[in-house]
């Protein structure tokens, strides 16, 4: 079976792609992963032996500004994917493909392709916030419809009226854990919930890490990921004082927004790209923006988490690690030392403590597998 998967946006849409990638090559299908050309996502992919196919340009050149992109940027990006689409990921199907699935940032073009070539189609969104968003369908037609119905003017098929309900059909998967993200009473929508895709995470933690691990009492780990264009400038100064005020070391991932030590003082380490399901477990809590990605990762570690969120699902995220009882959502995007110092408070208590722990256990980790298996059941 012949599996070609595509994907557009920060690492959070593109690992659970790969983790995707890893189950169906165990089952013994061919795979291939279609994404930008990001480092980040060429040395992901290399890391596990799965060819890349380069879709469009980086999405750091787009967002990882010292501003959000403006709503002319993100069309001419919209647009541009489109193409993209109808060009790479056509001529990828093209070359032999049973079954096309799609996730990541709209992927408009997507079922286009598959429909031109006769193969089967599945979107998956990894989480509920596309579902739900009236907005969002709003927002997916002021930026794809226009592009989209000029290609497929192109191959000679009809226009699209609403570029959300056809892009994800009417039967969309969800990678998303069902202790995180429930769907009973939420939406009426047929979807098929598979659980988080997970990339199992087997590397050693670098040296000096560990040295820093060792050394005293677990720190705070404090990453926004590739929010580089939405954090607030002060965020590693806000937060290291607000890490201190806790009498806690402080864990500094410095992610697209390039978060640097405020000062030498050796309570202060900073990360690149690490193992976060290793160093999750070794930390007293996680700060962090609410990506789907780095909160499963936190919640199946049993870390305590503050969730600043920035954007899109974040808030939503943000509210069910609250609801759960396993960490604070943070009242707005922009923390001061204060605001920070208290939710840690919170986050850092006994019993938040122990209700991440419980929950931990809830968190599946075999949502890859079931996806893979249903993908090839469906296309054969």
């Amino acid at each position: 079976m012949r599996v070609l998967l595509t994907t557009t946006g920060s690492r959070g849409d593109v690992e659970p792609v790969v983790g995707l990638a890893v189950a169906l090559r165990e089952l013994g299908a061919e795979v291939r992963v279609c994404a930008p050309p990001d480092e980040d996502f060429v040395n992901l992919l290399a890391r596990v032996g799965v060819p890349l196919v380069p879709l469009g340009r980086t999405v750091r050149s787009v967002v990882g500004g010292s501003k959000p992109p403006t709503a002319q940027d993100a069309l001419q990006f919209a647009s541009e994917l489109v193409a993209a689409r109808f060009d790479t990921l056509g001529a990828a199907a093209a070359e032999g493909c049973d079954v096309l699935l799609a996730t990541g940032l709209m992927p408009a073009g997507a079922r286009d392709v598959a429909e031109k070539l006769g193969i089967r189609y599945v979107f998956a969104c990894l989480q509920l916030y596309g579902l739900l968003s009236e907005e969002s369908s709003q927002r997916a037609n002021g930026l794809y419809r226009e592009a989209l119905n000029s290609h497929r003017a192109a191959i000679g098929f009809p226009p699209v009226d609403n570029v959300r309900d056809y892009v994800f059909t009417d039967r969309p998967w969800l990678a998303a854990d069902p202790t995180l993200c429930p769907l009973q009473g939420i939406t009426d929508v047929n979807v098929v919930q598979t659980g988080a895709w997970i990339l199992p995470d087997t590397r050693p933690l670098p040296d000096g890490l560990e040295a820093f691990l060792e050394a005293d009492a677990p720190p705070v780990y404090v990453g926004f990921g590739s929010m580089a264009s939405y954090v607030p400038k002060d965020i590693a100064q806000v937060a290291i004082d607000a890490v201190r005020a806790q009498g806690r070391r402080v864990l500094l991932a410095r992610g697209w927004a390039e978060l640097a030590p405020i000062d030498d003082a050796n309570d202060c380490f900073v990360v690149g790209e690490v193992n976060q399901q290793a160093l999750f477990r070794r930390v007293a809590a996680v700060v962090h923006h609410g990506g789907a990605g780095t909160t499963t990762t936190a919640a199946r570690a049993g870390a305590a988490q503050v969730v600043v969120p920035q954007i899109a699902d974040q808030p939503q995220w943000a509210a069910r690690v609250a609801e759960l009882g396993i960490g604070v959502a943070h009242a707005g995007s922009i923390p001061t030392v204060d605001s920070l110092s208290a939710a840690l408070t919170t986050a850092l208590s006994p019993e938040i403590q122990a209700q991440a722990s419980t929950v931990a256990g809830t968190i599946r980790a075999d949502g890859a597998m079931v996806a893979a298996k249903l993908l090839l059941d469906e296309a054969g």
